[in-house]
């Protein structure tokens, strides 16, 4: 595992707060924004609709453990959003303040597999950091996955199919065309293995598009942990 250090700032010079929000409490922001798009379409009773703003509002909050001042004034517009031209504007207004998946480099990932002798890694440069809660990719057969937790790379790989199969991916938890994730973890006894398979997304981009929460993605490491 690689240490990752994380600044403990939370406001920059501009008296802006800095990031901090990842990539799986976005994606539950925007589905609360979506929500109350479709809520606005739909009700027409106002007394229903302040009910759903403020359940929104306070899902959102819970998010995140010890918000400052500073922090709430950029997710409380988020009661405000009636349309989807509204809701675009509030998420994009979110961007300055995501947190990136940590900066990787191809020796990097060569020291978290060391097993790969070959490995190429995944195409770097094309990627968006900002929306990772975990980099995975594929290679031949073998399907790599890191991810960040209390600072620290944590990193599993294993054989891995893609099908046409729709199921409920192990990752994300949302229903998507999945592939059988295979690994070997060490058993009770010397020189004994073990396998797992789980299902999880065939397209890794959309699992993170589709990931609320971190729960399953640390379970599924825990398990699978070489």
């Amino acid at each position: 595992m690689t240490i990752i250090k994380e600044s403990t700032d939370r406001t920059n010079v501009s008296g802006q707060p800095e990031a901090f929000i990842r990539n799986h409490q976005y994606n539950f922001i925007k589905e609360q924004a979506l929500a109350l798009v479709t809520a606005h379409a739909t009700a027409n009773d106002a007394e229903v609709l302040s009910v759903l703003r403020h359940l929104s509002h306070e899902k959102v909050f819970a998010l995140f453990p010890a918000l400052t001042e500073e922090q709430k004034n950029v997710l409380r517009p988020l009661t405000a959003v009636k349309d989807t031209d509204a809701a675009e504007e509030f998420l994009a207004g979110l961007r300055p303040y995501l947190i990136p998946f940590p900066t990787v480099n191809l020796d990097n990932l060569k020291r978290l597999f060391p097993k790969a002798k070959r490995l190429k890694g995944p195409n770097l440069p094309a990627m968006d950091f900002h929306a990772l809660s975990y980099l995975s990719w594929q290679e031949n057969t073998n399907r790599f996955l890191v991810a960040e937790r209390n600072g620290r790379l944590q990193a599993v790989s294993g054989q891995f199919g893609a099908s046409r199969k729709q199921g409920v991916c192990m990752i994300c938890h949302k229903h998507s065309s999945v592939g059988l994730f295979m690994a070997k973890t060490k058993g009770a006894n010397i020189d004994s293995y073990v396998k797992h398979g789980q299902y999880i997304c065939a397209d890794e981009t959309a699992c993170n598009a589709r990931l609320t929460t971190v729960d399953r993605l640390e379970k599924f490491l825990d398990r699978l942990e070489r």
